[in-house]
């Protein structure tokens, strides 16, 4: 005696096999395509923090870096985004000084009122801010403050 019910089990073990193959070669296919997205480098950036003094900081966390790329480059990466600053400067290379960023300008000379005075990598700057080259991860903070002897340790 023939089972009846037999061409029906292997047709329907067949489908479950084919469908067991799909979804394991789809599932491949996301993790190879994974796997290559994630050996792909990620672009190279720079943080820039800008700290008016008062309880408000604007906060660029992913302005693109260049090879030769300096810490007035950076802001100048920052007046150009969408939601950019704004910002004088004079001078240029180790000459550069930032004068006014938004709406505040420098006061004065060291201990006479607040200037704006830059940090790299939480070390402060020791050229001007046109010489001081950037590398990809580095954060830029300028800080509108009095100049403070401990600013420098």
């Amino acid at each position: 005696m023939v089972d009846s019910k037999l061409p029906n089990r292997r047709r329907w073990l067949m489908i479950a096999a084919i469908l067991m193959l799909t979804a394991m070669s789809g599932s491949w296919s996301s993790r190879q395509f994974n796997s290559l997205r994630a050996a792909e480098p990620a672009p190279a950036t720079v943080r820039l923090i800008v700290d008016y003094g008062d309880g408000v900081q604007v906060h660029f966390t992913a302005l693109a870096w260049r090879e030769g790329m300096t810490v007035l480059d950076a802001l100048t990466a920052a007046q150009a985004h969408r939601h950019g600053i704004s910002f004088v400067h004079h001078g240029s290379g180790s000459t550069a000084m930032v004068t006014k960023i938004g709406d505040l300008k420098n006061e004065g000379g060291a201990g006479e009122g607040k200037n704006w005075l830059y940090r790299l990598n939480d070390k402060p700057g020791e050229v001007g801010a046109g010489a001081a080259k950037l590398k990809p991860a580095d954060v830029v903070l300028w800080k509108f403050q009095a100049y403070d002897y401990n600013f420098n340790s």
